[in-house]
């Protein structure tokens, strides 16, 4: 007889349960299906024992699902590191693991066609450097390396020639990308310069495709292994080199539970089994950035665009003296392009006709039935929508509290903007690209090939355009409005902003030294947008880290975001305030820890359930002793009736 230590994915923080087994098979490992009070659950298998409490009786499995081994050591000790960070549950964890399991829900990326793999010969100076220094630290033993480069410098080819010296070694390489649908064409690419041992994962798969993609990296049928957040978790055989490209972009970090973050669980399995893993952006996150000033990532620079580039001019328009959504240097920048037979991009992070419906007769504004925020007015649909939970209704002609049929749309979307310019060029070819317009992948990737081609003058679109896309003919790059992401009640908002405006500004100037962007805003002295004007990244991102650190918050100090939720909004409330209760008195006796007055979400309906927040903050060495109080608070939890709570470890969102 045997006893079987099995983890199932139940939504309680303890999930393992011994079983019964008589077989001789070992089962070490196995998904298990077992009995669970009057249901039956899969579970995976983490330890085996010959004996156990005989005061306890045991029930029986009812089966091995597996012949071999679906995980191994690394990944329990990956599923338990993530229990203890992110309060999810060792069965979940491993569910993730698992080469079948389900794709995550939300990770349904934008179209990008950037990635050129064909190989460079000629290799730039700051290339050259990055390669040698790297492989240097290799040799020393680091294992944590940033390429910090420009857009444009040539990244991409640095990480390809590490991953041919790992390749060569007979070693495999994991390649993390964020937000990106690799089409066939990359593939094809890819495949040309590693042979036909490439696998790709991407959210277009159907479930066969991508379970055989991860059968092979596990059998060591391929050896690089190219996907988005969840392919972090892949069983590779022999892994030795992680790449994680645009490290700073928050798609990195699931929004579902567990919600953990690609680039901890990297550094998890980079420490588990002592291999490099190589971060690059052009505007790293706050959090690496603190971590190479403090020598605990080596960075690399890159400050020079390969070949002829060269960053582009940068003007700022000061829109509060302006009239309409494009101002006349902008109108008069285009023009001169466009008279040269050249193309231009229009950048505008906010899709829609207009941000509201506003009543102005008693001011109201039109919201979502089960959000709290404003309903989008969408022209083309004769409808609003709301961009939270994709409610729909037909556009309202009275207003819904005062009766008045005196209403005004408010703000710009793409919609507008594509016809104000309809009106100020209607002799141009113009196209909006932005996720109601786009019907499918096909359908950008022929709109973005025409622009190519020059059979479209002016492309107007949301963040899909933003970045990862070079066309080297475009000179010109205009920002609608920089201030969209510069309101957001969220700290990192500054940092977000210049993240954004620095990778549209990366679109010119890439072959060439003619490349200039016009920003329109209204908050000329920002230190975001001044820092983008000037091209000084370090000046703003020391000042925004000074900021931080007198009011501790990250990269100063590590946040919990409780939320709890219920379609009844006192029920969200008293709970909320019970958790912060227990809290508190759990917490006191930890230096460094702060526990926030629960109250009312920044959004504060979402799909039907009112959200109600508790931030916990921890300061230095204090987190670890924080995380396990949460975890033996949570181990007993039980949520009142009618509530649902959520953890958010490392938020990176916290509206």
């Amino acid at each position: 007889m045997k006893y079987l230590l099995v983890a199932l994915p139940t939504p309680a923080l303890t999930s393992l349960f011994t079983y019964k087994y008589e077989g001789n098979e070992s089962a070490l490992f196995k998904r298990v299906a077992v009995p669970f009070g009057s249901r039956k659950m899969t579970g995976i298998v983490i330890e085996e024992s010959d004996s156990a409490d005989p005061s306890i009786e045991y029930r029986m499995i009812d089966r091995i699902i597996d012949k071999s081994p679906i995980i191994n050591e690394e990944s329990l000790y990956i599923a338990k590191r993530m229990k203890s960070i992110y309060m999810s549950n060792i069965g979940v964890n491993l569910s993730l693991m698992v080469p079948g399991a389900k794709k995550e829900a939300n990770e349904t990326p934008p179209f990008s066609d950037s990635c050129d793999f064909e190989r460079i010969e000629n290799l730039s100076e700051d290339q050259k450097h990055a390669i040698e220094s790297i492989l240097n630290g290799i040799k020393e033993n680091k294992r944590l390396f940033y390429l910090a480069g420009v857009t444009g410098s040539g990244k991409s080819e640095v990480y390809l020639r590490l991953a041919e010296n790992v390749i060569r070694n007979g070693r495999q390489v994991l390649y993390l990308v964020p937000e990106i649908t690799l089409s066939e064409q990359i593939k094809d690419s890819v495949s040309k310069r590693f042979s036909s041992r490439v696998r790709i994962i991407h959210s277009s798969l159907t479930p066969s495709e991508r379970l055989k993609a991860l059968m092979d990296i596990k059998r060591g049928d391929a050896d690089i292994l190219i996907g988005a957040r969840s392919a972090v978790f892949a069983p590779f055989s022999n892994l030795g080199l992680i790449i994680l490209d645009e490290e700073h972009e928050n798609t990195y970090k699931s929004q579902n539970a567990p919600r953990y973050h690609a680039r901890q669980i990297a550094q998890m399995r980079s420490e588990y089994s002592s291999i490099p893993l190589v971060m690059g952006s052009a505007t790293p996150s706050f959090e690496s950035y603190h971590l190479m000033k403090k020598g605990l990532i080596r960075r690399i620079d890159m400050p020079h665009r390969v070949g002829e580039g060269h960053f582009p001019s940068i003007r700022i328009v000061d829109m509060r003296n302006e009239k309409g959504n494009i101002s006349k240097a902008l109108y008069d920048a285009m023009k001169k392009e466009l008279d040269e037979k050249k193309g231009v991009i229009l950048f505008l992070n906010r899709r829609g006709y207009s941000n509201s419906i506003m009543c102005s007769t008693c001011s109201s504004v039109i919201k979502c039935p089960n959000c709290s925020v404003s309903m989008t007015y969408h022209k083309d649909k004769g409808r609003l929508l709301c961009h939270t939970c994709g409610k729909s209704i037909p556009l309202v002609h009275s207003c819904p509290s005062c009766g008045s049929m005196d209403l005004i749309s408010t703000g710009s979307g793409t919609e507008r903007i594509e016809e104000e310019l309809m009106n100020l060029f209607p002799l141009k070819r113009i196209k909006r690209l932005d996720s109601d317009s786009a019907k499918g992948k096909s359908y950008i990737k022929d709109t973005l090939k025409a622009f190519e081609r020059g059979e479209i003058d002016i492309l107007l679109g949301t963040q899909m355009i933003a970045k990862g896309l070079n066309f080297p003919l475009v000179t010109l790059v205009g920002v609608i409005n920089a201030d969209t992401s510069l309101f957001s009640p969220d700290f990192r908002a500054n940092e977000r902003t210049f993240d954004l405006l620095q990778q549209v500004a990366g679109r010119v100037g890439r072959y060439r030294n003619d490349g200039h962007v016009i920003i329109q805003t209204t908050q000329i002295t920002n230190p975001a947008i001044r820092a983008v004007e000037m091209n000084d990244q370090e000046a703003f991102y020391s000042e925004e880290l000074e900021m931080r650190r007198m009011v501790s918050f990250p990269p100063f100090s590590r946040l919990v975001n409780l939320t709890v939720r219920s379609r009844i909004r006192e029920c969200a409330e008293k709970e909320a305030e019970r958790i912060e209760s227990e809290l508190s008195v759990l917490l006191e006796s930890i230096k460094g820890v702060d526990v926030y007055s629960a109250g009312e979400a920044l959004i504060e309906k979402k799909k039907g359930y009112y959200r109600y927040h508790l931030l916990l903050r921890s300061e230095g060495r204090s987190f670890k002793n924080m995380l396990e109080i949460l975890s033996s608070f949570f181990s007993s939890y039980k949520a009142a009736r009618n509530t649902y709570l959520e953890i958010d470890t490392d938020p990176v969102d916290i509206t």
